[in-house]
């Protein structure tokens, strides 16, 4: 587990688990968008003394601090959980084999300026996915 995770969760008065810590390394180790029942599988390779009660609690733990983010990637999409990521960072999800990717740009900004400019919104989090064709799909 990664100290500063350890330290964040201390420094916060919770204590550091093997769940958490399985949790957090499943997560690290995925580098992708994981469902709930995905995670719990990885985590129980390695303690399979963890439950999915366990993981959903974990996961509701690192969201409070930020530190994990869920999103909904389709329609009737399960959540899919990822360590944090600054917003500017946006899902493009193929429609056909399910992958998903994150792209850099400068949309996210321009979409929190047109909304502060042209409608007086200020935003807190844009979550932006974008689904098609991947280009082994097309």
């Amino acid at each position: 587990m990664n100290a500063d995770i350890a330290e964040a969760l201390r420094a916060r008065g919770h204590r550091v688990t093997r769940a958490r810590r399985a949790v957090w390394q499943a997560l690290e180790d995925a580098a992708g968008h994981l469902t709930v029942e995905q995670l719990a599988s990885r985590v129980r390779q390695h303690e399979p003394g963890v439950n999915t009660a366990s993981v959903y609690r974990s996961l509701t733990l690192f969201s409070e601090f930020d530190l994990v983010r869920e999103s909904r990637l389709g329609d009737d999409e399960a959540g899919r959980w990822e360590l944090a990521h600054p917003d500017e960072h946006f899902h493009v999800v193929c429609e056909q084999c399910g992958e998903v990717d994150h792209h850099v740009g400068d949309l996210v900004e321009q979409v929190r300026d047109h909304l502060a400019n042209g409608h007086g919104f200020r935003t807190v989090t844009v979550e932006l996915t974008v689904t098609g064709r991947c280009e082994r799909c097309a």
